[in-house]
């Protein structure tokens, strides 16, 4: 299989499975528990149907929105993942480079394999933060502080990771940041030689927002779950959230809201937007999937602030399908993840390029110039 053969999202899935080491690709595709929230969130855009209108006049379309105070030509926000030089050895320069190429929003994670500084020099689109709320509140400190720096537009709070999801895959593999080659991966490992030059030759693995505080930051194995369970502060309160958001003096969203009670809590600390978010099905395993819950949340605040769905996103017409229930945008990981690990760059961009052309296809066939004439009357429930 080849990048030219991928044609849709799960056709990278299969490329990335064919060229990552099985454990690697485990820690993309895994989920929490028996995985049951990871395929909702994805199942769930079935449970209705779009209602196009026809005769339009739809020559001339305009598919961008404005979200957290600056334009995205597209709906869509590449959210922000860690790890990603693990995937592929580009990591986050060659995500971020296809993000500025068709101008959208892109976020890099606290546990990124680029710096802060780098990511902030390297483009102009607009850049989100994912902050992991630390036990060291120096750390925390720091990382605001180099995101004011590089002007980084917006900074997300993770609420939903005060300890790590029972991601089993994992478990089963050993899958270690950076990964450590035991008796039982060395096999894995061997047999996809490309991906161990890379990873062996090229630049030393790194997380280089935390290594000025923590030991993980310079390079030492260890699983992601024992890093959140040792590392992550499970004392995290609205509180917390809310001085935050006041030391950090810009725009301000929280990912992993669920509920219409905790939306209308980010509503009353001063959020700018909220990210409708179960983490990708990879912390509470039977949660319910964010389109499943987008109308609850939309009916309690809509309006008071932007709402972002983020999650489960495979087609374009899954993020048409947000937008009418109420969402201001769309967001994913894996909808460009499995394309980074398949071809790095070239991957992303031409996943990037394939839900452009789906989303643009599907706003034509629904009778649409603008996201904003999506509505709940172009919806009908199963």
């Amino acid at each position: 299989m080849r990048l030219s053969d991928c044609h849709n999202i799960d056709d990278f899935r299969s490329l990335a499975k064919h060229r990552l080491p099985w454990p690697v690709f485990d820690y993309i595709d895994g989920a929490a528990d028996d995985e049951i929230t990871k395929a909702r969130n994805t199942a769930s855009y079935a449970d209705c149907d779009l209602v196009p209108q026809v005769l339009a006049g739809v020559a001339e379309i305009d598919p961008s929105v404005t979200i957290m105070g600056r334009t995205s030509a597209l709906p869509l926000i590449l959210s922000p993942t860690a790890l990603q030089r693990v995937f592929h050895w580009q990591g986050e320069r060659a995500v971020a480079r296809a993000a500025e190429k068709f101008g959208l929003w892109f976020g890099i994670s606290s546990l990124a394999t680029v710096s802060i500084e780098e990511i902030g020099a390297a483009i102009a689109t607009p850049k989100l933060f994912q902050f992991y709320y630390h036990k060291d509140r120096g750390l925390n400190r720091s990382m605001v502080e180099r995101c004011k720096a590089a002007k980084f537009d917006a900074l997300a709070l993770t609420v939903d990771t005060i300890v790590s999801g029972k991601r089993e895959r994992c478990a089963r593999s050993g899958f270690t940041s950076p990964p450590r080659f035991t008796l039982s991966s060395a096999l894995s490992y061997a047999i996809k030689p490309r991906w161990a030059l890379d990873y062996l030759l090229r630049e030393k693995f790194a997380l280089p927002n935390l290594d000025t505080h923590v030991k993980q930051g310079s390079g030492e194995a260890v699983s992601i779950a024992g890093y959140f369970n040792a590392m992550l502060e499970r004392g995290m309160d609205w509180k917390m959230a809310e001085q935050l958001r006041e030391d950090w003096g810009g725009t301000f969203c929280l990912k992993g809201i669920m509920s219409a009670a905790d939306a209308r809590r980010a509503v009353e600390i001063g959020a700018d937007a909220i990210m409708i978010s179960n983490h990708g099905g990879r912390q509470l395993d039977g949660s319910r999937s964010p389109f499943d819950q987008l109308s609850e949340i939309v009916d309690a605040v809509g309006g008071q602030i932007e709402i972002i769905c983020d999650g489960g996103v495979r087609r374009g017409t899954h993020v048409l399908k947000a937008l009418s229930v109420g969402a201001n945008c769309a967001s994913g990981g894996r909808l460009y993840l499995y394309a980074l690990a398949a071809a790095g760059q070239e991957g992303v961009e031409r996943a990037i390029a394939i839900l452009k052309d789906e989303i643009e296809r599907g706003m034509r066939l629904m009778g649409v110039t603008r996201v904003g004439q999506l509505g709940r009357d172009r919806l009908r429930w199963r």
